[in-house]
């Protein structure tokens, strides 16, 4: 993922690169983060009306964590706190020949939400891929997420393309 550092993704920023009062910031998630990072995750799952489940919860921070992983995640700070995530991973597109980045979950703490985290995490997610040679940042949401659809059609063009699952049976 690009260069590590706590580079900020925000209108402006304070002195020591930390972010101003009001500003949101979005670095790479660092072991530090756990608790947090899963009280989001466990929001975002909770937004999916995903059963709740720890061992999933604490399974995506480990494969965040370990490098071996093509799972990477970053975080969003306001004033000190952290207020969102992004969980990525880069993908081949054997139909062009390059590297994109699929961004798998962006959630933003319904408290602190219209803050303009989710725009930076966003943001963030398209310079890191510019920065790699990627060709594509690219997301799925569900048809009624009509407050993130409103973001996301100001921010990236909606695609014809439809997704399908189909559930592995064992022969």
């Amino acid at each position: 993922m690009g260069e590590q550092g706590e580079r900020g993704v925000s209108a402006g920023q304070a002195a020591e690169g930390r972010p101003a009062v009001g500003q949101v910031a979005v670095r790479p998630v660092t072991a530090d983060d756990e608790a947090a990072w899963k009280a989001l995750y466990r929001g975002y799952r909770d937004f999916y009306r995903l059963t709740p489940d720890d061992a999933v919860i604490d399974r995506v921070w480990a494969w965040i964590q370990d490098p071996a992983t093509v799972v990477e995640g970053l975080v969003a700070e306001l004033e000190g706190e952290l207020v969102g995530l992004a969980n990525h991973r880069a993908f081949h597109r054997p139909s062009t020949g390059t590297i994109g980045t699929f961004l798998d979950d962006l959630f933003v703490d319904p408290s602190r939400r219209r803050t303009g985290a989710a725009t930076a995490l966003l943001a963030r997610l398209g310079e890191d891929a510019a920065a790699q040679g990627r060709s594509v940042v690219r997301w799925i949401t569900a048809g009624d997420n009509a407050d993130a659809r409103a973001l996301y059609d100001r921010v990236a063009t909606a695609t014809p393309w439809v997704t399908y699952d189909l559930s592995p049976r064992a022969r």
